[in-house]
């Protein structure tokens, strides 16, 4: 009776402890940069200014605006937005094409 120990295969991508920190580090610094803008921007909320976020979660964009030109700053962010995801569908089908 021979029984043979199978150890899991590990099947992810290593990622060094460096390139985690710098990532979190990015993330860290855009959330510090948005909080910037919005204080910002309530500061400044008694003279004339405008400001539009646009925030991806996954494919849906959430387009949050506030002042007198914040309908342009939307209309903006939203066509930014197709724009990026119909991008990235045309750079994603010409790598598949390249991959096969």
């Amino acid at each position: 009776m021979s029984t043979s120990s199978q150890e899991p295969e590990d099947e992810g991508i290593a990622v060094s402890s460096r390139l985690l920190g710098f990532l979190i580090l990015g993330i860290a610094l855009v959330f510090i940069g948005i909080v910037v803008l919005v204080v910002a921007s309530v500061v400044l909320a008694n003279s004339s200014s405008s400001v539009g976020i646009v925030i991806f979660i996954g494919p849906i964009p959430i387009v949050i605006g506030s002042g007198p030109n914040a309908d342009w700053l939307i209309l903006i962010g939203i066509i930014l937005a197709v724009l990026s995801i119909v991008l990235f569908l045309i750079i994603n089908r010409r790598l598949g094409r390249f991959s096969n």
